[in-house]
């Protein structure tokens, strides 16, 4: 039978590369994001998905992503996957930083990893022997900090404590991880839209670029086969050296 994944933030970057590194495996796919994904019929026959779901879904928010849930229930009967990629993320100096700039932050990368998190493992139902997995995406930054991104770094220094709290919480039968991405060429985080120095350090690496998108849907799905058994709360860099934890 193929795999049940679901994945957020599915519309661009590193959600879409996602979707359609399961779908080509023969997945069948929930894409759910806060804007309309791409089209079922026309993802499901690009990327040759088992089968495709589109759903519309705020993170944030408690009703959407019960919503969200209980259409996959109905769909699929449960998950086996899910990789969690929706979030956003904010640059300004502390000071120009409002109360609502934060828990804009908060409410989509942290209260929304709590959300989906807890929606998915409720329809996970793994064993000893084939355990499910759930993903989150981080970040590189949560281990090291960075000055006019506390909020961002804040959030995402919390999906890792929710990863480490539920792998204890739901082994063996749920795998939980989170991939820390270094600096990705994407929409969000991409040179186009970083500061000159923001784009300037982010190069300052041992690899000297900017991940792929690809790259982090190579990674996903790794942790989610069978070379990914051994592994539960971690969080896995795919960050071209910005962090040798």
């Amino acid at each position: 039978m193929s795999a049940r994944v679901l994945i957020t933030g599915a519309y661009r970057g590193i959600g879409a590369a996602c979707a359609l590194a399961f779908a080509a495996t023969g997945a069948r796919v929930a894409l759910a994001d806060i804007r309309k994904p791409v089209e079922t019929a026309e993802f499901a026959a690009r990327a040759g998905a088992a089968e495709a779901l589109t759903l519309a879904c705020d993170v944030s928010d408690e009703r959407s992503v019960a919503s969200v849930g209980e259409a996959v229930r109905q769909k699929f009967g449960g998950l086996d996957v899910v990789v969690h990629c929706a979030g956003i993320i904010h640059e300004a100096p502390l000071l120009e930083t409002s109360v609502a700039d934060f828990d804009r932050v908060i409410a989509i990368n942290l209260r929304g990893s709590f959300l989906v998190g807890k929606m998915a493992l409720g329809l996970m139902e793994g064993t000893d022997n084939a355990p499910t997995r759930l993903i989150l995406i981080a970040s590189d930054m949560a281990y090291y900090g960075r000055e006019t991104f506390s909020p961002y770094v804040a959030s995402k220094h919390g999906v890792l404590g929710l990863v480490r709290s539920w792998a204890k919480e739901f082994a063996p039968r749920v795998l939980v991880n989170a991939i820390c991405p270094g600096p990705i060429d994407t929409e969000m985080l991409g040179a186009a839209s970083m500061s000159a120095e923001w784009r300037a350090r982010e190069l300052a690496i041992p690899l000297a670029r900017f991940g792929k998108p690809e790259e982090i849907g190579e990674l996903a799905l790794f942790l989610a086969g069978s070379g990914g058994r051994y592994f539960t709360g971690q969080g896995i860099g795919s960050n071209g050296g910005s962090v040798m934890p």
